[in-house]
């Protein structure tokens, strides 16, 4: 089962970068997109529907134009779930997850903390999150969260660590909660597999960063541990360029 994750900052944006024959050629088994910024009736479905993606589900935000997640899927889940049922967190279009058979996915778009506000929102959206996440946990043991959830875990993770400290992605508060996070029972399936450093998954659009590779490692396909024995192969893939972002992925074998 072949899993990808990729923020398209704005899907009709990456569509006209050549997202669709991208997708083609990756051909996963699913994708969770997050800031899709698109509701689905903006969208021409038949064109994801004719790369063999028939099962697509799309949670948007209220505010049109912003975040929004989506999973696309070649097999039918057994049950789709649209939100957390937590009203704070769902009116921004932030978490959709399929159950299959083996296990389930979630595509998760965690906010940014851009300024003091947003970075309130943020951290009690994750304190949320995790407890959310703990309860279900119980009746889905099999849990992939695949996302942008716009943290650097520890300091390999982004590429200039010290003058980035107070920033936002990489406060103290975010990178313990993302550690506590995986201790809760999680596994940074890329950092699990690969331990060098350089390995990015989003570049400002500023000052040449992504040709200099100067990035930072936001996007997570955390699986719950009781998938450690499933990992098959976990990976970035930064030659996608439809985005800020590139695409991540994980391999898992059942």
């Amino acid at each position: 089962m072949k899993v990808l994750s990729y923020n398209v900052n704005g899907i009709r944006a990456a569509m006209k970068k050549g997202f669709l024959d991208w997708l083609s050629a990756a051909d996963p088994d699913v994708i969770c997109i997050q800031e899709t910024k698109a509701h689905k009736e903006q969208l021409e479905l038949n064109l994801f529907e004719d790369l063999g993606y028939p099962f697509h589900y799309w949670f948007s935000a209220e505010k049109k134009g912003y975040s929004g997640v989506a999973v696309l899927s070649k097999q039918r889940p057994n049950h789709v779930e649209y939100g957390t049922g937590i009203e704070s967190m769902d009116f921004e279009g932030r978490n959709l997850r399929l159950d299959f058979d083996h296990f389930s996915v979630m595509s998760l778009y965690l906010p940014s903390g851009t300024n003091d506000a947003r970075l309130d929102f943020k951290l009690r959206y994750m304190a949320e999150f995790q407890e959310y996440v703990n309860e279900l946990k119980q009746s889905l043991p099999n849990l992939l969260i695949c996302g942008d959830y716009n943290i650097c875990h520890e300091a390999i993770d982004i590429h200039n660590p010290k003058q980035n400290k107070n920033t936002s992605g990489f406060l103290p508060v975010e990178r313990k909660w993302i550690g506590d996070f995986i201790n809760s029972g999680f596994i940074d399936t890329f950092r699990h597999l690969n331990k060098e450093p350089h390995n990015y998954s989003w570049w400002s659009y500023r000052a040449n960063a992504r040709n200099n590779n100067k990035g930072w490692r936001i996007d997570y396909c955390m699986a719950s541990a009781p998938l450690e024995s499933n990992i098959e192969r976990a990976f970035i893939l930064p030659e996608a360029k439809h985005s800020d972002h590139c695409p991540i992925g994980v391999e898992l074998k059942f």
